[in-house]
Protein backbone atom coordinates (compact mmCIF):
# COMPACT_ATOMS: atom_id res chain seq x y z
CA UNK A 1 0.00 0.00 0.00
CA UNK A 2 1.74 3.58 -1.14
CA UNK A 3 -0.39 6.54 -0.79
CA UNK A 4 -0.63 8.21 -3.70
CA UNK A 5 -2.59 11.98 -3.29
CA UNK A 6 -3.44 14.06 -0.56
CA UNK A 7 -7.62 13.88 -0.51
CA UNK A 8 -8.54 16.93 1.09
CA UNK A 9 -7.93 19.53 3.62
CA UNK A 10 -9.75 20.25 6.35
CA UNK A 11 -10.24 24.10 8.10
CA UNK A 12 -11.85 24.43 11.11
CA UNK A 13 -12.79 28.09 11.72
CA UNK A 14 -14.78 30.29 14.40
CA UNK A 15 -15.31 32.59 10.97
CA UNK A 16 -17.35 29.86 9.20
CA UNK A 17 -19.16 32.07 6.22
CA UNK A 18 -16.21 34.35 5.89
CA UNK A 19 -14.34 31.14 5.02
CA UNK A 20 -16.26 29.54 2.92
CA UNK A 21 -16.55 32.81 0.94
CA UNK A 22 -12.89 33.21 0.38
CA UNK A 23 -12.54 30.06 -0.97
CA UNK A 24 -15.63 30.45 -3.36
CA UNK A 25 -15.32 33.72 -4.33
CA UNK A 26 -11.40 34.61 -4.81
CA UNK A 27 -10.14 30.87 -5.40
CA UNK A 28 -13.01 30.07 -7.34
CA UNK A 29 -14.46 26.48 -5.36
CA UNK A 30 -17.92 25.66 -5.39
CA UNK A 31 -20.09 24.27 -2.31
CA UNK A 32 -21.45 20.84 -2.69
CA UNK A 33 -23.29 18.36 -0.98
CA UNK A 34 -21.88 17.51 2.44
CA UNK A 35 -23.19 14.51 4.85
CA UNK A 36 -25.52 15.74 7.39
CA UNK A 37 -22.64 15.95 10.36
CA UNK A 38 -23.70 17.74 13.72
CA UNK A 39 -21.38 20.32 13.35
CA UNK A 40 -21.76 23.27 11.03
CA UNK A 41 -19.67 23.00 7.92
CA UNK A 42 -18.79 23.11 4.35
CA UNK A 43 -17.52 21.05 1.41
CA UNK A 44 -16.18 22.90 -1.18
CA UNK A 45 -15.53 21.30 -4.73
CA UNK A 46 -13.14 21.05 -7.81
CA UNK A 47 -14.79 19.62 -10.28
CA UNK A 48 -16.58 17.04 -8.69
CA UNK A 49 -13.81 16.46 -5.52
CA UNK A 50 -14.41 18.29 -2.55
CA UNK A 51 -10.59 19.68 -1.52
CA UNK A 52 -11.57 21.96 1.05
CA UNK A 53 -13.60 20.30 4.10
CA UNK A 54 -14.38 23.18 7.02
CA UNK A 55 -16.68 23.30 10.02
CA UNK A 56 -17.40 25.70 12.65
CA UNK A 57 -14.54 25.82 15.74
CA UNK A 58 -15.80 25.09 19.14
CA UNK A 59 -12.96 26.99 20.62
CA UNK A 60 -10.32 29.76 18.98
CA UNK A 61 -8.31 28.19 16.70
CA UNK A 62 -4.71 30.03 15.72
CA UNK A 63 -2.74 30.61 12.46
CA UNK A 64 -0.97 28.38 10.40
CA UNK A 65 2.00 29.89 12.03
CA UNK A 66 1.17 28.84 15.12
CA UNK A 67 1.27 25.55 14.32
CA UNK A 68 3.45 22.66 12.79
CA UNK A 69 1.10 22.65 9.79
CA UNK A 70 2.50 25.70 7.60
CA UNK A 71 0.72 25.28 4.59
CA UNK A 72 -0.98 23.38 2.13
CA UNK A 73 -0.88 23.71 -1.34
CA UNK A 74 -3.43 23.53 -5.06
CA UNK A 75 -2.00 23.44 -8.39
CA UNK A 76 -3.24 25.10 -11.01
CA UNK A 77 -2.97 25.43 -14.92
CA UNK A 78 -3.51 29.27 -15.27
CA UNK A 79 -1.39 30.49 -12.51
CA UNK A 80 -1.19 34.33 -13.89
CA UNK A 81 -5.00 34.47 -13.73
CA UNK A 82 -5.29 32.97 -10.18
CA UNK A 83 -2.95 36.24 -9.38
CA UNK A 84 -5.31 38.31 -10.90
CA UNK A 85 -8.17 37.18 -9.35
CA UNK A 86 -5.44 37.47 -5.62
CA UNK A 87 -5.13 41.33 -6.65
CA UNK A 88 -8.44 41.89 -7.47
CA UNK A 89 -9.49 40.15 -4.33
CA UNK A 90 -6.88 42.75 -2.40
CA UNK A 91 -5.57 39.73 -1.03
CA UNK A 92 -1.85 40.19 0.01
CA UNK A 93 0.30 37.43 -1.85
CA UNK A 94 4.01 36.51 -2.25
CA UNK A 95 5.14 34.85 -6.06
CA UNK A 96 8.11 33.11 -6.16
CA UNK A 97 10.15 30.75 -8.29
CA UNK A 98 10.77 27.29 -7.11
CA UNK A 99 15.06 27.28 -6.86
CA UNK A 100 16.68 25.71 -10.03
CA UNK A 101 12.94 25.85 -12.22
CA UNK A 102 10.82 27.74 -13.71
CA UNK A 103 8.08 27.06 -11.22
CA UNK A 104 6.26 29.89 -9.80
CA UNK A 105 4.08 29.86 -6.84
CA UNK A 106 2.17 32.09 -4.62
CA UNK A 107 1.69 32.18 -1.05
CA UNK A 108 -1.44 33.87 0.73
CA UNK A 109 -3.46 33.60 3.93
CA UNK A 110 -7.32 32.94 4.35
CA UNK A 111 -9.17 34.74 7.04
CA UNK A 112 -7.96 32.61 9.68
CA UNK A 113 -4.32 32.87 8.96
CA UNK A 114 -4.18 29.54 7.43
CA UNK A 115 -1.02 29.71 4.90
CA UNK A 116 -2.50 28.59 1.43
CA UNK A 117 0.27 28.11 -1.56
CA UNK A 118 -1.00 27.68 -5.19
CA UNK A 119 1.74 26.46 -7.31
CA UNK A 120 1.99 26.41 -11.51
CA UNK A 121 0.89 23.14 -12.98
CA UNK A 122 3.71 21.42 -14.06
CA UNK A 123 3.00 19.55 -17.78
Amino acid sequence: MTISMIDHVNIVTERLEETRAFFVDVLGLVVGPRPPFAVEGYWLYAGAKPIVHMQRAPVPVCASEASALNHFAFAVEAFDPMIERLRRHGVAHRVVTVPGTTTRQVFFHDPNSVRVEITEAVV
